[in-house]
């Protein structure tokens, strides 16, 4: 057949919307010099839904959509409809390139397809946080877990750097630090190949961003600091469904530490987890009075266990420069104004802005 995706290098302005080739494309120009496609044109969905349905049947577990707000929200919610149709609950999420979150939030509603979104507000506070060394709260202003903004903040995908901006500018103690955050902090986290050593760190698109890696730095990669910090705090969220799933709750911020609660209650699992994050040059002892739940609470860094009965009176825990400690717990909870905050963060986190 023919390739459906060219329109003989005619300019948009020339196509003919007789031909039915042509009528694939809108008659303006779009992105670049990228063609551009025409979503009033049924044919257009039925071939995209048609072409996508190939990989479901090899058995995807995702779709990416990139540049999502070149099309209209009408034509994501039809092509949503029809891939789910085929694959209830696929996840899927896109790229919208702006820094508003009122402006990628409508992509994650329902009546526009529920596909949620890279998090470019949080990708630009992580950089002012662990590349330009700005206080940690500025973190929470992306964090939206309460604001009803988005359809569910806990499944936009977090990332502080890709192939089409600047490499964040960070040291290794940056990117430590900042991959410390995105695995533990709410969102799905994304990392860019090259992150794990920091390289070409600073770059953009066109002097060094997209480089080749090279097998050199494939093997050199396991004894980097980035690489080995990186590989702890994934497989501690990998083992835990408090840091994949769990409401992120109790969220407190110092100028470079960070402590929070994850909470994971549902069908029988549950799994309470405690973030104590220190991202300064000097070890942090932080303090916590009250857990809310009885019984071991095991750091998944060190193994260190804190027995809490109902005479806990408090503990003191030092946290290494750039360190982390993830204490995780699976007993009920039994303290009445957590449960309380628990049932409150779990209705804030729906959301609740209209158009």
């Amino acid at each position: 057949g023919e390739l459906v995706a060219d329109h003989q290098n005619l300019h948009p302005s020339e196509l003919d919307p007789e031909n039915p080739l042509h009528a694939f494309f809108n008659r303006e120009p779009g992105l670049g010099e990228l063609s551009d496609l025409n979503e009033n044109n049924p044919e257009v969905l039925d071939y995209f839904v048609a072409a996508y349905s190939q990989w479901l049947d090899q058995g995807v577990d995702a779709f990416r959509i990139d540049t999502i707000a070149h099309m209209p929200n009408a034509y994501w919610k039809a092509f949503s409809d029809r891939i789910r149709e085929k694959r209830p609950g696929l996840f899927m999420f896109s790229e919208n390139f702006a820094y508003d979150a009122d402006a990628i939030a409508p992509n994650t509603w329902v009546e526009n397809g529920q596909i949620s979104v890279l998090d470019f507000p949080g990708k630009q506070a992580m950089n002012r946080v662990f590349a330009d060394g700005a206080d940690y709260n500025e973190l929470a202003g992306y964090l939206h877990l309460e604001s009803g903004l988005y359809h569910n903040p806990y499944e936009l995908m977090t990332f502080y750097d890709n192939h089409d901006m600047d490499r964040m500018d960070a040291d290794t103690n940056g990117f430590i630090d900042a991959n410390n955050w995105l695995f533990t902090s709410r969102g799905i986290p994304a990392v860019y190949y090259g992150s794990e050593i920091g390289f070409e760190a600073g770059t953009n698109e066109h002097t060094g961003n997209r480089n080749y890696f090279g097998q050199d730095n494939v093997d050199r990669a396991p004894s980097h600091p980035i690489h080995a910090a990186l590989t702890r705090i994934a497989n501690i969220r990998k083992n835990s469904v408090a840091l994949q799933r769990g409401l992120q709750v109790y969220t407190g911020f110092g100028p470079r530490t960070a402590s929070f609660f994850r909470v994971y209650q549902k069908d029988g699992v549950r799994q309470s987890a405690l973030v104590l994050l220190n991202g300064s040059d000097e070890t942090v002892t932080m303090e916590f009075d009250q857990l809310p739940a009885n019984g071991a609470w095991k750091d998944a860094v060190t193994g260190h266990v804190v027995q809490v009965d109902d005479d806990f009176t408090g503990q003191v825990e030092e946290i290494a420069p750039h360190g982390v400690r993830v204490y995780l717990n699976e007993m009920p909870i039994i303290h009445p104004a957590f449960v309380e905050l628990l049932d409150a963060a779990q209705a804030a986190r729906v959301r609740r802005k209209t158009p």
